[in-house]
């Protein structure tokens, strides 16, 4: 059965507690993401998880953070009138003028290891309420040790923040598989002076120092057992997506492919903002959509509506996501 919020580490009644005040926590922790204030000081947020079976396979997705953000228009869309995208989102009864981002590092227990796909944001983010994985991970009764491999589809700051705690690795026993063309793009000093300098600046404080323990990949290439890597550029240069296979059952781990379940998914030719080739972006959207609606497998996207699993159906020239249930429960 699928866990979420941790309750297997607590008594009922501290469960029970838990739950009645869910609401009022993820209130709290919205509104602080979007200002940057707590309204309730007192109040610790309980680390959200959710936890499902593939196969022989057991994940956990945490929930790292959220980020309400203005004019979605502007992120999303961008190569349309803003009208266009505001009446699109109304049709899916979300708000035109804000939209809400979440973050979903996700860890694989296959036997053999324990392998964490993207970090979150790690100790930069915790001011503002994201950085959880840590305690999402102890949540979910894993420490940092238990990790054994960590993969990160791309090395974008969301994404590689968790790398390094205290100036040390986080993740101590594990070795990292990156992408090569990512890392070569990212660390090269080519990028000072220009609008990647900031990410540049990030890959040399979390990634480089883990340099020794790393394996580089490309397009095909195995992270670990049952778990495969393909190319998926657009977002950034050399942008990974995982997939997944045991007892003949099938996910697609697709990081940053999409980042909207509406306006990347419904519209996936649509511009964003943050994808650095935008056509070659929307290229890749496409083919990898079209793969998982076709073999009508399960994904899990980065920035998908927590837990962030779910499946696509082909619709009005795009993609309708459809989160998740029990199905992998029974």
């Amino acid at each position: 059965m699928a866990i979420s919020i941790g309750i297997k580490r607590r008594t009922l009644f501290a469960a029970s507690l838990g739950l009645l005040a869910a609401p009022a926590i993820l209130r709290d922790r919205a509104e602080a993401a979007a200002t940057g204030e707590s309204r309730n000081m007192n109040v610790t947020p309980l680390p959200e998880i959710n936890q499902f079976k593939l196969g022989s396979y057991k994940f956990t997705v945490v929930r790292d953070g959220i980020n309400i953000s203005e004019k979605p228009y502007e992120t999303f869309g961008t190569n349309q009138d803003p009208e266009t995208v505001k009446a699109l989102l109304s049709a899916n009864f979300l708000p035109a003028d804000k939209f809400l981002n979440g973050y979903s590092p996700a860890l694989i227990e296959t036997g053999a290891d324990v392998i964490l796909v993207d970090t979150g944001f790690g100790a930069s983010g915790r001011a503002r309420g994201a950085g959880q994985l840590a305690e999402g991970l102890k949540t979910a009764g894993y420490s940092a040790d238990d990790v054994t491999v960590v993969a990160l589809t791309h090395l974008h700051g969301d994404h590689i923040g968790g790398l390094m705690e205290n100036g040390a690795a986080a993740f101590r026993n594990a070795r990292y598989v990156i992408g090569q063309a990512e890392y070569d793009f990212w660390s090269d000093k080519a990028r000072e002076g220009t609008p990647a300098e900031g990410g540049h600046k990030a890959v040399l404080a979390n990634v480089t120092p883990l340099i020794e323990k790393a394996a580089f990949i490309k397009d095909g290439d195995s992270v670990a057992s049952g778990v495969t890597a393909m190319l998926a550029a657009g977002h950034s240069p050399g942008h990974m997506v995982f997939h997944v296979e045991t007892e003949g059952k099938r996910l697609v781990l697709t990081g940053d492919t999409a980042n909207h379940y509406i306006l990347s998914l419904l519209r996936p030719d649509w511009e964003v903002r943050f994808d650095m080739d935008k056509s070659q972006a929307a290229a890749t959207r496409r083919k990898v959509f079209d793969m998982i609606a076709t073999d009508k497998i399960a994904f899990l996207g980065y920035h998908m509506p927590f837990p962030a699993v779910g499946f696509v159906e082909r619709q009005d020239g795009g993609y309708r996501f459809v989160p998740k249930t029990y199905q992998f429960d029974i």
